[in-house]
């Protein structure tokens, strides 16, 4: 019944509630959102205790930043950019990035297939967190998440050049990582 009815607040006052400190209202945020905000903390995350170390500081900004939120567009489109906020300041302290030069870039672009058709969406996601740190970040910066290569330059304090070669190392990876695990199924199939 409890939880019924914990269903049944309002955004609005459950916002409010946050805001004022209630610890009810701060629970039942946590609990409508952190798995979503797990899943998207694991798209960057090398791991399932660095995901945990992103979530916990994401929603501790969350609650910091609630007066900020506005109103306008979605609220969990607003968490959501806060938790992937959180794990790119997260990435830009560890620096992953792996330099590519000029000749590896040009050869990159030009030998991706996309083979991930035949692959379900829990397989994909799986194959994404073999990548590395960098190529994984810039990946769901720009697949997922859908920013501009300057967007994820600037935010990663890197050239859109830079960006362009990690994604394009991150396919070309992907690509590789596919072809195993497709070849690996058939040989059980």
């Amino acid at each position: 019944m409890d939880s019924e009815r914990n269903q049944t607040i309002l955004e609005n006052d459950l916002i409010t509630g946050c805001i004022n400190g209630e610890r009810r209202m701060q629970e039942e945020l946590y609990k409508r959102f952190s798995s979503k905000m797990y899943a998207v903390c694991l798209r960057y995350a090398s791991d399932a205790d660095e995901a945990q170390d992103i979530l916990q500081d994401g929603f501790i900004k969350v609650f910091k930043k609630l007066d900020s939120y506005r109103g306008e567009g979605s609220f969990e489109g607003w968490v959501r950019r806060i938790f992937v906020n959180t794990a790119i300041e997260y990435f830009r302290r560890k620096k992953y990035l792996q330099p590519v030069t000029e000749k590896e870039e040009n050869t990159i672009e030009g030998k991706y297939v996309s083979a991930l058709d035949e692959l379900a969406e829990k397989d994909i996601l799986e194959l994404i967190t073999r990548l590395s740190p960098g190529y994984r970040t810039v990946f769901n910066m720009y697949v997922v998440e859908g920013y501009s290569h300057k967007e994820i330059g600037d935010m990663l304090g890197i050239s859109e050049g830079t960006s362009k070669s990690q994604l394009s190392r991150a396919k070309t990876i992907l690509q590789d990582l596919v072809r195993k695990y497709i070849e690996k199924r058939e040989k059980r199939g």
